[in-house]
C-alpha cells in the first residue's frame, strides 16, 4: 500500500501533540471534497468578497489547530493575493516572507531576531490561482526542525483551505439559494402582473378597474395603506378615492408625483412609529396623468423589484382606467346622439311655441334630475326676459331686465356658467336660487344664427350637483332647442302674419270666421258687431286714399283699444270692419258699438262717422252659424245705413 508523503508527520503529531490521525484524514476528506466545485473557482468571487471569508475562516480554523511540540510561541497571520496582510499588520517580516511566498507561489521560511517565519501559499483547485497566503511567526524553534514546521505549515494551510471551502460552500450556495428565491420571487412577481395585467384589460368597468388594483396591492402587501387620490371630475363609492387637491399643496409628494409624472418615495414612521416607504405611484395612461396611489408600507415588507412592479402595476392600471373611461364616454356620447336625436324629433314634431316650451321644460327637468327649469326669451324689442316655461307657477310669465341676474351675465357674455354652491358664492342676485333656496346652477344662452334669444336655467337644492358631463351635454342640447324655439317662433310669426291684415294690423276675415266657428261649438253666447265707416268713397275721392288708409287705421286704432283682450277684431272687407265678443250679448255688444262710435266722431282727423250692426246668438238660437251671424249684423247695419248712418242697430 503506498504510503502518504505526510504519514510520518502525521505520526509524529499524533504521538506528540495529540493531533489525531482521524483529524488529518478528516481535513483531507474535506478538501478532497470541493470536487464537486469543479467549474465554480473562488477567483471568481471578487477578492473584497472573499476577505471576510479568510477571517471568518480564521476564528474556526485557529480554535482547531494544535500547539507543534518543542515552540514556545506561535502567531499566525493571513495575507491577501498582494502579500499584504490582513492579520497582525504590524509585523513586517511578515509582509516581507507574505509577498515572497507571494511572488514564489510555494512555501518559504525566513529566520528573522531568534523567531523563525512560515508561510504557504492558498490556491483555487481549479486554475491554481493563489489567492491568499497563510503563514506564521514561531519562536523557541531549532533550526534543525524547521522542515518538519514547515511542512508542518504545509499541512496546516490545507486543513486551512479545507475550512475555508466549507465557508466557501456555504456561501456558494448561499448565493445559488439567494438567486433561487429571487428568481422565485421574480416569477411570482410577472405571474402577479401577468395575471392584472390580463384581468384589467378585460375590465370595462372603471370602478372594477380601481378594485382590481386595491384588491392585489392589499393581497402582497397586507400591512399597506393605499388610497387613490384622483384629479379629475370622478365620482366613486369607494372610500379609498379621493380627491387630488393641486391648489396650494406644491410641496406635497403626491402632487408632485402628478406634476412630474413619475414615483416617488420617502422613509418615513407610522403611527406605531414603525419604518415605513411612503410612496406616490401617478396612474398614467397615454392621453395624461389621472391620478395618483398613495401607499405606506412597512419598511420591513417592501423590496426594490416590489417597488418596481408596483410602478408596472399602476401603468397597467393606468392604461386599463384610460379604456374604461374612453368606453364610458363612447357609450355616453352614443347615449347623447340618441337623446339629441329623439329630442329633435319631439321638438321639430310640433310648431307650437306653447309645447316646445312645455316639452322641453319635462325634458331636461328629466335628463339632468334638476329640481327646477326656467326657461327665459327676449322680446321682440330686445328689452328684457320673459319667462316662458318654468316648473315654478310663482315665475311664469315674469318678466326680467335683460341685464337682469345670472341670465343677464350670459346674455351680455354669449358663454354657459355653472355654479356649485350659490350660498358660498351669492354676490349676484337671482330670484330663481332665493325662491326655490337652490345652491347648484347652471345657465346657458339660447342662440340662434349668432344672436342671444334667451336662456335656459337648471337648478337644484344640493350644492355641487351638476358635473362638467352635465355642463357640456346642455350646451349641446341648448342648440337643437334654440333652434326648436326660433323655427316655432318664426311659424307663429308666419301665421299671425296671414291671419293679420297688414294695413290696419286687425285680424283678416278668414281668421275671424274660423275663431267664430269655434267659439259656436264651445260657448254658451256670443256677439258680432260690424262697423262701416260712413261716405268712405266720397272721403277717398276727396281727400285721397292715403288720407282713407290714415283715417282707417285711426277707426281700428280706436277699435283696439275699446275692445276686450279675449274679443276678435278683424278687417271684414273694404272700410268694413267686424268684431267678434265671446260670452257677450246684444245689450253688451250696444254698448261697446256705441262706445266705438263716439270716439270716432270725437278722435278722428278728419273727422268721419261709423255705422254698427249687431246681433248676438244664445243656445235658444235656432240655426245659428258663422254664416247666419254676419247676415243679421250686416242686415242691422243695412238698417243703420238707410236710417242716416252714424248709428248703431240691432239685427
Amino acid at each position: 500500500m503506498a504510503k502518504h508523503p505526510h504519514d510520518d508527520l502525521m505520526t509524529t503529531l499524533q504521538g506528540n501533540a495529540g493531533f489525531s490521525l482521524q483529524t488529518v484524514d478528516s481535513a483531507r476528506t474535506r478538501m478532497d471534497y470541493t470536487d464537486w466545485l469543479e467549474f465554480v473557482d473562488i477567483t471568481s468571487y471578487d477578492y473584497p468578497y472573499i476577505t471576510p471569508l479568510l477571517l471568518e475562516t480564521y476564528e474556526e480554523w485557529s480554535k482547531e489547530l494544535p500547539l507543534l511540540p518543542g515552540i514556545d510561541e506561535v502567531v499566525w497571520f493571513i495575507a491577501d493575493y498582494s502579500g499584504q496582510l490582513l492579520l497582525h499588520q504590524e509585523m513586517e517580516e511578515g509582509n516581507r516572507v507574505a509577498r515572497d511566498c507571494v511572488n514564489r507561489s510555494a512555501a518559504v521560511s525566513s529566520l528573522s531576531e531568534g523567531s523563525h517565519y512560515l508561510a504557504v501559499p492558498l490556491l483555487s483547485r481549479h486554475t491554481k490561482e493563489l489567492f491568499a497566503v497563510l503563514g506564521c511567526r514561531v519562536s523557541g524553534l531549532q533550526p534543525d526542525t524547521a522542515p518538519l514546521a514547515l511542512s508542518w505549515v504545509e499541512l496546516a494551510g490545507r486543513y486551512f483551505l479545507s475550512c475555508f471551502y466549507k465557508f466557501f460552500k456555504a456561501l456558494f450556495v448561499s448565493d445559488v439559494l439567494s438567486l433561487q428565491h429571487k428568481s422565485s420571487q421574480e416569477e411570482h412577481r410577472r405571474n402577479i402582473l401577468f395575471q392584472v395585467v390580463q384581468k384589467l384589460h378585460d375590465q370595462i368597468d372603471v370602478d372594477a378597474v380601481l378594485t382590481e388594483v386595491f384588491e392585489r396591492i392589499s393581497g402582497m402587501y397586507p400591512g399597506v395603506e393605499v388610497e387613490l387620490l384622483m384629479s379629475q371630475d370622478y365620482l366613486s363609492r369607494d372610500p379609498r378615492v379621493k380627491s387630488l387637491q393641486l391648489q396650494g399643496e406644491d410641496d406635497h409628494m403626491c402632487v408632485r408625483a402628478f406634476m412630474q409624472g413619475k414615483m416617488l418615495r420617502h422613509e418615513c414612521l407610522n403611527e406605531m412609529r414603525q419604518p415605513c416607504l411612503e410612496v406616490a405611484v401617478p396612474l398614467t395612461g397615454k392621453q395624461g396623468v389621472y391620478g395618483v396611489f398613495h401607499l405606506v408600507i412597512p419598511r420591513d415588507d417592501i423590496e426594490e423589484a416590489d417597488l418596481r412592479l408596483i410602478e408596472m402595476l399602476a401603468d397597467t392600471a393606468g392604461s386599463a382606467f384610460e379604456n374604461a373611461k374612453l368606453y364610458e364616454q363612447s357609450n355616453l356620447l352614443v347615449s347623447e346622439f340618441r337623446l339629441i336625436n329623439e329630442l329633435t324629433k319631439r321638438l321639430n314634431g310640433s310648431l307650437r311655441l306653447k309645447e316646445v316650451f312645455k316639452f322641453a321644460t319635462e325634458e331636461l327637468l328629466s335628463i339632468f334630475h334638476a329640481e327646477y327649469c326656467c326657461i327665459c326669451q327676449i322680446d321682440r324689442d330686445g328689452e328684457y326676459f320673459e319667462v316662458m316655461a318654468c316648473n315654478i307657477p310663482e315665475l311664469s310669465k315674469e318678466h326680467f331686465p335683460k341685464d337682469y341676474g345670472f341670465s343677464g351675465v350670459v346674455y351680455s357674455t354669449r358663454e354657459p356658467m355653472i355654479l356649485s354652491d350659490y350660498k358660498a358664492d351669492n354676490k349676484m342676485q337671482s330670484k330663481l336660487m332665493e325662491d326655490t333656496g337652490s345652491r347648484s346652477l347652471i345657465v346657458t344662452p339660447l342662440i340662434v344664427r349668432g344672436e342671444v334669444i334667451g336662456t335656459i336655467m337648471l337648478a337644484h337644492r344640493k350644492e355641487h350637483f351638476f358635473s362638467y358631463d352635465n355642463y357640456r351635454l346642455l350646451q349641446v342640447l341648448s342648440s337643437h332647442i334654440a333652434l326648436s324655439i326660433a323655427n316655432a317662433s318664426l311659424h307663429a310669426e308666419v301665421q299671425r302674419m296671414a291671419n293679420q291684415d297688414m294695413l290696419t294690423e286687425l285680424y283678416a276675415r278668414r281668421y275671424l270666421d274660423d275663431r267664430v266657428s269655434q267659439m259656436l261649438r264651445l260657448h254658451e253666447k256670443g256677439c258680432l258687431i260690424i262697423v262701416d265707416i260712413d261716405s268712405f268713397k266720397q272721403i277717398n275721392d276727396t281727400f285721397g286714399h292715403q288720407v282713407g288708409d290714415r283715417i282707417l287705421k285711426q277707426v281700428c286704432a280706436i277699435i283696439k283699444s275699446t275692445v276686450r283682450k279675449s274679443d276678435i277684431s278683424a278687417r271684414w272687407g273694404g272700410e268694413e270692419l267686424a268684431i267678434y265678443l265671446p260670452e257677450a250679448d246684444v245689450h253688451i255688444g250696444q254698448q261697446i258699438a256705441e262706445k266705438i262710435r263716439l270716439r270716432v266722431a270725437s278722435e278722428t282727423d278728419p273727422q268721419v262717422t261709423v255705422s254698427c250692426g249687431i246681433s248676438g246668438w244664445t243656445l235658444e238660437s235656432e240655426k245659428v252659424s258663422v254664416e247666419s251671424l254676419f247676415y243679421l249684423a250686416d242686415m242691422a247695419l243695412y238698417k243703420a245705413k238707410k236710417s242716416g248712418r252714424n248709428q248703431s242697430c240691432v239685427g
